[in-house]
């Protein structure tokens, strides 16, 4: 079926003896009218895959027969309302992919026959109520990932003996992992990353032998790597990366198999046999005995330099170095230092042939590091301009307190003397391949530049990892970062054409202001990239979410249109917003970049289910006025039903 237009609230009065409704993959739009709740009988209800907006019906819970209930990839909105409890028959409930708000109604909990819950991909917020964890029925998945979820996972998990797969990834949930997820003996699928969670890993997870996949990266776990581990027969992948866990690396089982286990990020991991990248565990221990004779010699030593040193000289040297040199000071504690002379011979003498881009403060040189097998891009600041330092400072800050996939990996740290004696400062990051996403859009505008061609899809997912980034960015870390310099030349793609987004320099974390404190929201350094900086910013108000929010909308309509904000064609006062926008909807064709369709069958109807959405999201994120764009959240949801859409047709 292909079905538009709206569902009639002649619904209503269809045969009451009907038991099944199948209306999924379709392009049907507006609410789903409340008289569905005269149809008493039926027990299957699929409306997923459509267009439909506006609140869940609260009629729904008269369809006390109701086994499977699928409303999955819409565009609902509102609250889950309580009466869905009434649904005692539900085996299965999918309500992931809309724009649901508010909190998880515990009336679910009623629910006791579900197998399947999921509420992923919207935009939940609150606890998780202990009964949803008491619906021992759930046998297939709970997910309810990518939502804004915060609060302590309950005890009360351990009843879930008989679920298969668990999601609660990308919210903000926190405290400890509950040792009774150990009773969850069924467990083959665990997905906990990119929350808040801290503490060790329990030691009941040694009953988890079922377990196929584990997530619980993006955390703020600690202590050791559990031996049974390696013991698990069942296990293909377990990603513990970035994450603050020290000790030996275990041995043996899934940690010999290359690729099985990702460890990035935990800083204080060693191992026992040498293995590249890795230091051995002997180093750390000696480190440790020097660290102890470190602290017994300052406790010697402070309170013979308080005798000395008032208190008000010491509060005073405190506060006025407090912006110019805490930072500096703690940047890079955690991080292995390399030498000048490292850089010197990973550029090889920083030559020419090695040197892959340049940005307002410095250059980028592609190298290698102690002969080691992967190249890496070496990022060198020329402290003779004016904020080169500050943006070190800035961007050393940001990426050592935010943690995710499409993030570009700060590898290690240079700040040293040159051979001069002058200072000298350099970040090493992982290196990209493939390039930035401005060398793919406009390869004309680089020296050697060929021919590159980003097809749809491949320019849906680039959208949809920065829209990831500045959603995480924004809404889930502990302080909310703004970028600041989001921009094509900002975004780079590894081998996969995967984003990884890039360039700190100009971040600012957002904070309260309180005494002694100074917000990280003024203006008065900050520069940006003409053409993505938003015009608020330029009436001097305070940085906040929505300037990137902006930066996105800009830089997806360029993704789409080919064409550059600050292309010449756009003068007498207009911009890349206004020629979009007065192009949109119905001469979109006129303006959008024609070779991201090469590979598409159904022209028209690319144009109408992805293209046009697509179109509206840049719009609606380039508005003039900050309160009227969307937040990230909100973006991530509605890029990834159009990839969705796209896929689907591609299948068909």
């Amino acid at each position: 079926m292909n079905l538009h237009g709206n569902l009639p609230r002649s619904i209503g009065k269809l045969s009451i003896s009907m038991k099944e409704l199948w209306l999924r993959n379709n392009k049907i739009s507006g609410p789903i009218p409340p008289e569905i709740g005269n149809l008493k009988n039926l027990n299957t209800v699929f409306m997923d895959y459509n267009l439909f907006t506006g609140n869940i019906p609260s009629t729904i819970a008269n369809l006390h027969s109701l086994v499977y209930l699928a409303l999955a990839q819409n565009n609902l909105t509102g609250q889950i309302p309580d009466t869905i409890g009434n649904l005692v028959q539900l085996n299965d409930l999918k309500l992931d992919g809309n724009n649901l708000s508010g909190g998880i109604p515990a009336t679910l909990g009623q629910c006791t026959q579900l197998k399947i819950l999921n509420l992923a991909h919207n935009s939940l917020e609150g606890s998780i109520p202990s009964k949803i964890f008491k619906i021992s029925s759930l046998s297939e998945e709970l997910d309810l990932s990518h939502n804004y979820l915060s609060g302590a996972i309950p005890e009360e998990v351990g009843n879930l003996i008989n679920l298969n797969k668990l999601s609660i990834s990308n919210n903000r949930l926190s405290g400890t992992i509950p040792s009774a997820l150990g009773q969850c003996m069924l467990l083959e699928h665990l997905e906990m990353q990119s929350n808040y969670f801290e503490g060790s890993i329990p030691q009941s997870f040694a009953k988890l032998v079922g377990i196929i996949e584990m997530d619980i990266s993006q955390n703020n776990l600690s202590g050791e790597i559990p031996e049974f581990f390696a013991s698990y027969h069942s296990l293909h992948h377990i990603n513990l990366s970035f994450n603050n866990f020290d000790g030996a690396v275990p041995r043996g089982g899934i940690f010999d198999i290359a690729g099985a286990v990702s460890i990035a990020g935990n800083d204080h991991l060693c191992t026992n046999i040498p293995i590249q990248r890795m230091p051995l565990c002997s180093t750390f221990i000696d480190r440790k005995v020097k660290h102890k004779f470190l602290v017994l010699a300052l406790k010697i030593t402070i309170p013979i330099a308080a005798v000395v040193i008032t208190t008000y000289s010491y509060l005073a040297t405190i506060h006025c170095r407090k912006r110019m040199q805490a930072k500096p000071q703690t940047l890079h504690e955690h991080m292995k230092k390399i030498t000048y002379k490292d850089i010197v011979k990973a550029t090889d003498r920083f030559s020419s042939a090695n040197l892959i881009g340049s940005g307002s403060f410095g250059m980028v040189y592609k190298g290698n590091l102690n002969n080691q097998e992967n190249e890496v891009a070496i990022k060198i600041f020329n402290l003779d301009i004016y904020g080169a330092h500050r943006s070190f400072v800035a961007e050393c800050e940001a990426l050592r307190n935010i943690r995710h996939r499409n993030l570009v990996k700060i590898l290690t740290v240079c700040s040293s003397v040159d051979y001069s004696g002058a200072d000298f400062k350099a970040l090493v990051f992982q290196y990209m391949p493939n390039g930035s996403l401005e060398m793919w859009l406009h390869p004309k505008d680089h020296a050697h530049g060929e021919r590159k061609i980003l097809n749809l899809s491949q320019r849906i997912n680039i959208a949809l990892d920065v829209a990831s980034v500045m959603d995480y960015l924004h809404n889930q870390c502990a302080s909310p970062l703004i970028h600041c310099d989001l921009k094509p030349s900002n975004i780079l793609l590894d081998l996969d054409m995967a984003a990884y987004v890039s360039d700190f320099g100009l971040a600012r974390f957002l904070c309260i202001r309180d005494a002694g404190q100074d917000c990280s929201e003024s203006l008065a350094c900050l520069k940006g990239s003409i053409g993505y900086i938003p015009p608020e910013y330029g009436m001097r108000e305070v940085i906040s979410t929505k300037g990137d929010v902006y930066s996105f909308g800009v830089l997806l309509l360029e993704m789409i249109t080919g064409s550059s904000p600050i292309d010449q064609k756009f003068t007498d006062g207009t911009n890349l917003h206004s020629f979009v926008d007065r192009a949109f909807p119905k001469k979109t064709h006129e303006i959008i970049d024609p070779v991201m369709l090469q590979d598409e069958v159904d022209v028209t109807e690319t144009m109408k289910s992805c293209i046009i959405p697509l179109v509206r999201i840049g719009l609606s994120c380039s508005m003039t006025s900050p309160r009227e764009r969307p937040g990230m959240g909100q973006v991530c949801t509605e890029i990834l039903k159009i990839k969705q859409t796209l896929s689907n047709s591609h299948a068909e």
